[in-house]
């Protein structure tokens, strides 16, 4: 779930919080062979200083009428005009650009108009502003006002089979609203299994039954099929005051039924679901957090490889122009000017990898801009950029381009910080590189390794390169998994590419930062872990 958005300044105290659901109906069919994969990408222009990207549902194949699971918290401030633009892609491939995806239509409109209509439906439109056939699209907003959450961990057993010996089945988890049943959370598909266990998730219960446990809840389970053509296993109603009689002991379970299937003689189910463990907790806002004493402790790694080109060349990355800046440089500022206002010393580790170093002139993928193993440490976003200035003079630029060696070196301070087992600290490492990972293996370990940690990873792409090893890591749409086996607790990777932004700062900051807060709540309230000054914030209720 995205989360966050840009704040008025001093108007904070004034913002609320709304979550957004999208769907779409009858959107054009762009392929050949198949249906369209569609997927929303949300943009925010509330300075006037351009668009920004705040978030992207999932991609979900071949279907026409897509409902986006993913949902989207945002700040709304009743003063702002807050724009928007919903732009719908159908994705016909893994690079993060949507520029070489066709454009399914587009709907602009302000947050405004979205909080007054709650369910509001429009037409999507093409660049020319002509109607993209007869796609439409619906975006729902609800007032966030409770902060409690459901963790689940459910399985399933005998389920029909529905493609010869075997089913692909996946759940459905709906709330009943005033306009229809409306999509809260959908599981993974587990493969060829009739008696699957789904990985643990957790809902809100404001997104699952909109805070009244006694709401009805519709539960539908389907076997999975490329072409989108899901085949229904079974459906079922219960409250969540039902679910939450489930222990591992004695599992609440409920029948999934079939309705085309009652006619037959002899029909009792289609497969029964067990919640194991369903258990209702309060949970604690980025704020809370933040404002209950956790620090962000920022790190930043910059790629020092040969591939940038001589610094003294105007043609290389690492070229600083006569305005002092380069691409590096904006990104630092961007970034750092914003995390610095949540670490109380501004003191940060700069670290620089893939060069050839002072005084033996051997290869490092670790080694601290200023050359001080023991205080690495630079003083403000000031002190990083006289830093990076004045290492790059003595450094031969060399390589390869290893990720995992700094990724590690930041999970070490964040295990220290978890073994306290506060929510005290916070790790943030951003990753400044213009190329090609050489130790994938290893980088994709290291991030399932530290997705267990209090840490977060932001990977910014400079320059023309290509970036689809930073995509891959980026896995939005599902969890990143080790050369070994071991799947990532949660992501932690953030990446953008540089050009994106046309060298806005401002856009630059909001893009790669949108999903920090998320990221750091949901890993302490996973954790059980209070802001550590728990009489600065209200409790949640």
């Amino acid at each position: 779930m995205a989360s966050g958005g840009p704040s008025a300044p001093g108007a904070t105290h004034l913002a609320t919080k709304v979550e957004l659901t999208i769907s779409c109906d009858n959107l054009m069919d762009m392929d050949v062979f198949s249906k369209s994969d569609p997927l929303c990408a949300v943009y925010i222009n509330t300075s006037g200083s351009g668009w920004y990207e705040f978030g992207r549902t999932e991609m979900i194949l071949n279907c026409l009428n897509p409902r986006f699971a993913k949902k989207f918290v945002i700040d709304y401030f009743f003063e702002m005009v807050q724009r928007m633009k919903f732009c719908v892609y159908d994705i016909d491939n893994n690079t993060y650009d949507l520029g070489d995806d066709d454009f399914l239509g587009e709907l602009e409109c302000t947050l405004g108009q979205i909080v007054s209509n709650r369910h509001m439906t429009r037409q999507l439109l093409l660049k020319n502003k002509n109607p993209a056939g007869h796609g439409t699209i619906t975006i729902s907003a609800e007032e966030i006002t409770d902060n409690r959450v459901v963790n689940f961990e459910v399985s399933a057993r005998r389920l029909d089979k529905k493609f010869l010996w075997w089913s692909d089945p996946f759940m459905e988890l709906f709330k009943r609203t005033e306009t229809g049943w409306q999509l809260a959370h959908r599981t993974e598909a587990v493969n060829n299994n009739l008696n699957p266990t789904w990985r643990p998730f957790r809902i809100s219960v404001r997104a699952l039954c909109g805070g009244d446990v006694e709401n009805p809840i519709k539960v539908d389970c389907y076997d999975r099929r490329v072409n989108g053509s899901h085949a229904l296993i079974g459906s079922f109603q219960a409250t969540l005051s039902e679910m939450l009689l489930g222990t591992h002991i004695s599992p609440a379970e409920f029948e999934f039924v079939n309705p085309n299937k009652l006619k037959k003689k002899n029909y009792k189910n289609s497969g029964v679901i067990c919640i194991k463990h369903c258990k209702m907790e309060k949970e604690y806002s980025f704020l809370d957090y933040i404002m209950g004493g956790c620090q962000i402790n920022f790190t930043i790694a910059v790629d020092f490889t040969g591939s940038n080109g001589d610094p003294s060349s105007p043609r290389s990355l690492h070229y600083i122009n006569p305005e002092g800046y380069n691409e590096y440089l904006t990104a630092i500022w961007a970034v750092g000017n914003v995390i610095q206002d949540y670490d109380s010393n501004k003191m940060f580790p700069v670290f620089g990898f893939g060069a050839k170093i002072p005084p033996s002139g051997q290869v490092s993928h670790e080694f601290p801009v200023n050359f001080n193993p023991t205080n690495p440490f630079c003083p403000g976003i000031e002190g990083v950029v006289q830093a990076y200035q004045q290492c790059l003079p003595k450094l031969k630029l060399w390589g390869p381009t290893n990720f995992a060696p700094i990724i590690n070196h930041v999970a070490c301070f964040a295990r220290q910080a978890l073994w306290q087992k506060t929510a005290s600290q916070y790790f943030v490492l951003l990753i400044l590189t213009d190329g090609v990972i050489t130790d994938m293996d290893q980088t994709r370990a290291a991030i399932v390794e530290a997705s267990r940690l209090p840490m977060s990873i932001i990977i910014v792409g400079v320059g023309e390169a290509d970036f689809s090893a930073m995509e891959f890591l980026d896995s939005d749409d599902k969890l990143l998994i080790s050369p070994t086996g071991d799947v990532a607790a949660r992501d932690i990777v953030q990446f953008v590419p540089f050009r994106q932004f046309h060298g806005s700062s401002v856009a630059l900051a909001q893009s790669v930062l949108a999903e920090l807060p998320d990221q750091l709540a949901s890993f302490f309230n996973s954790y059980k872990l209070k802001p550590p000054n728990i009489f600065s914030v209200p409790e949640p209720s």
